[in-house]
């Protein structure tokens, strides 16, 4: 099993993650921040990654820390299921419309992080939830995660569904990259012998 948990416990959180690579997208997240637990639950469905999240934040001062902290435990329990990433795609790509949303994502589990985020919001708020912690959210993902990702919108109208197409498309490339390649077998995909 390809499977990990992650407790991370700082003076403004304290956050569990458990993930297992090799499920069918269950999910279970409650962070306190509801639109953030939909988008985590469409992350985990679209992923078909099983994922868990418990956390509890400093929500009476923003979403802030929650957020970008459940971002870092997610990116580490990822790359300790992960391990070693013999047998893995590595790379993965999706462009994925919602309504007037269109949002590309793609992403190599490279081990060397690195966010390129070419998203904008006609909104600040979705609800109450700060739009610009999506990015938060997946910068702590990728440099936690050690994960290169591209995310570029194409177009849209509405915050919400901008946002949401932004966690579906990267879901959907993550599925591809944490996916077994039959042609690899137990291999390395890279030529340096290590990832």
């Amino acid at each position: 099993m390809r499977d990990a948990k992650v407790n991370r416990k700082t003076a403004e959180t304290e956050i569990s993650v458990t993930v297992n690579l090799d499920g069918t997208g269950t999910h279970d997240c409650k962070t306190g921040v509801g639109f953030f637990d939909h988008m985590l639950d469409q992350l985990a469905r679209h992923s078909l990654i099983d994922l868990t999240v418990r956390a509890k934040g400093d929500l009476h001062i923003d979403d802030h820390h929650t957020v970008e902290d459940t971002g870092i435990a997610l990116g580490q329990a990822l790359a300790k299921a992960l391990g070693d990433k013999r047998g893995i795609r590595r790379y993965g790509h999706f462009r994925l419309a919602m309504d007037d949303a269109q949002v590309a994502s793609a992403l190599d589990l490279s081990a060397r992080p690195y966010l390129v985020w070419n998203v904008d919001f006609p909104t600040g708020k979705i609800g109450t939830f700060d739009t610009e912690l999506v990015r938060e959210f997946f910068q702590a993902l990728s440099t936690h995660g050690g994960i290169t990702l591209h995310v570029d919108k194409i177009h849209g109208l509405n915050s919400h569904h901008i946002a949401e197409a932004a966690f579906k498309s990267v879901a959907r490339a993550l599925r591809e990259a944490v996916e077994t390649d039959p042609r690899l077998g137990n291999a390395l995909p890279s030529t340096k012998g290590a990832l």
